[in-house]
């Protein structure tokens, strides 16, 4: 998918695919007459997914990747709604859940999935000083499980109110017990419940699944005798969009997500598809001590040198719409909370607050402050198209025109991770794009424990944002919405970080349909079509 960090944001960064699947296409087949069992799906990953360990990475692809592997305890449905996965049954609080788990679930080895394991994965990724990807994603920092085997349930409980608790710790990828002990299988292969199993995985190239027949626990009420399921799934790492859209065209791939012209080529030719809203153009600046990110003042005057509309139209090839904030438009909380909040375009304004700052313009045009150079390395991501080079250029112009010195760096997905996310790149500026579906799934990448004890990348330490929070979050769901509005709020005012546009993400199907979950294409949806 091209999006971002994720939970998951499609073929990207992405901690998350912010919406579930929407669109149609003239691929779709009717009453399942046109199904074919027994083929192949070729599905194109913009990225290699680095990582399979489905608790440490924030990848889309990688997460992308183990949705074959792995299986939640709860679904969503295209609707927005928590339906099905390993558990059937879940109450809860803003401090309490518990799930009753199906029976008869299975790991791919054929041990049983019990409540006992499902309870050490949380307590696992609950453990700070495990530092797993997923912690505050899914699973609240200190939170704690316990398991009844006997009647299959799990209760989890949390040090500190998640309005969004059964629905937050249900979406956690559930490892299996021999992968829980060993975790150095996970990396490169898989050990999970879900409805295929890796048999083959070739870094940079392909990774290739085989379909569990006994698989009988898909989301909701899904049933395992249906025609048109593939027999092998082959995931194809392909970076160029050009080579995505000829092998879609061509046969030689199912589904792939295209933007841009060859987006347009393939909309042309009327193919099967379906699209999320996503996260796509975001501004992070690196507030480490010590780093020019770290002085309000500089935050400012850089963004008031960019003319965002422009940016936004540059990295997303003109087809991008305002960003309207941290949180995907199809979730619970849809305030635009960006509006007037962030600093306007006015290059006189950006030049006056970096002199009144102390940042002043030597006869070269530089700008120096105590003999040192205002110099930003600024990363971004190359798995995104050329539209976010071409906007990395557009950035690297606006800002030396105004006497900065500026790097551009461009950043595989698996190296952002560790640059980035990770905390090991000397970073001062990034393209970002962190897609979540809920306002809680953000909270670990804007505040809290730095790398490499946590994902707050950016070393963001907004006490307005924190206070919003603290009260969001002992309200439950849709209820604390105003306050999360405010918490963003927050963040812009002080431009901590500076969305710029959203982007309707397009998957494109040849013989095959499928929709799309919060992490990219639903495995238990894939259709094969026959052809002819």
């Amino acid at each position: 998918m091209k999006t971002a960090l994720a939970i998951a944001a499609a073929g990207v960064l992405t901690l998350t695919v912010a919406a579930c699947g929407s669109g149609s296409g003239s691929g779709t087949a009717s009453g399942g007459q046109n199904f074919a069992n027994g083929k192949t799906f070729t599905m194109v990953l913009g990225a290699d997914p680095g990582n399979l360990d489905p608790q440490f990475t924030s990848l889309s692809a990688a997460l992308n990747t183990d949705a074959f592997m792995y299986d939640p305890l709860v679904n969503i449905d295209p609707k927005g709604n928590m339906v099905a996965g390993l558990a059937d049954k879940w109450t809860g609080t803003t401090t309490t859940a518990t799930y009753t788990l199906r029976k008869n679930v299975t790991c791919s080895d054929g041990s049983p999935m019990t409540a006992s394991v499902v309870a050490a994965n949380i307590n696992f990724v609950g453990n700070p000083k495990n530092a797993s990807n997923s912690l505050g994603l899914f699973v609240p920092p200190g939170a704690t499980a316990t398991a009844d085997d006997s009647a299959g349930t799990v209760t989890v409980t949390s040090p500190s109110p998640d309005p969004f608790l059964e629905r937050n710790v249900g979406g956690l990828l559930i490892v299996c017990s021999k992968g829980m002990q060993d975790r150095s299988m996970l990396k490169q292969g898989g050990d999970g419940t879900g409805m295929f199993t890796l048999t083959e995985a070739v870094t940079g190239d392909h990774y290739t699944f085989a379909r569990r027949k006994d698989y009988a626990w898909g989301p909701g009420n899904w049933k395992a005798n249906q025609t048109g399921l593939p027999d092998k799934v082959v995931l194809k790492v392909v970076a160029n969009e050009t080579t995505a859209a000829n092998l879609l065209l061509s046969g030689g791939a199912n589904g792939a997500s295209v933007l841009g012209a060859d987006g347009q080529r393939l909309q042309a030719q009327k193919l099967f598809d379906r699209s999320i809203v996503s996260t796509f153009g975001e501004l992070w600046f690196n507030e480490k001590t010590g780093l020019p990110g770290a002085d309000e003042a500089v935050r400012r005057g850089l963004t008031q040198a960019l003319d965002l509309n422009q940016l936004a139209q540059v990295v997303s090839s003109g087809t991008g719409t305002p960003a309207t904030g941290l949180v995907s438009p199809s979730g619970p909380c849809r305030q635009n909370t960006v509006g007037s909040n962030l600093p306007a375009h006015d290059d006189a304004a950006a030049k006056a607050t970096l002199d009144g700052d102390g940042w002043t313009a030597g006869a070269g045009g530089a700008r120096t402050k105590n003999g040192q150079k205002l110099a930003m390395t600024l990363y971004y991501p190359t798995s995104l198209g050329a539209g976010m080079q071409a906007g990395a250029e557009f950035v690297q112009k606006a800002w030396s025109d105004l006497g900065v010195t500026v790097t551009l760096k461009g950043v595989t997905d698996a190296e952002a991770g560790q640059l980035i996310v990770g905390g090991q790149g000397a970073w001062n500026a990034a393209f970002v794009p962190v897609g979540v579906f809920l306002p809680t799934q953000i909270v670990s990448f804007l505040s809290g424990p730095t790398p490499p004890k946590g994902t707050n990348f950016a070393f963001i330490n907004n006490a307005g944002y924190t206070s919003n929070v603290q009260a969001a979050s002992a309200l439950i769901g849709s209820a604390g919405c105003d306050k999360w509005a405010a918490a963003e709020v927050s963040l812009f005012q002080h431009v901590d970080v500076v969305p710029f546009v959203d982007s309707t993400v397009p998957f494109y199907g040849k013989g095959a349909t499928f929709e799309l979950s919060q992490i990219g294409v639903s495995p238990p949806s894939i259709r094969m079509l026959n052809t002819g």
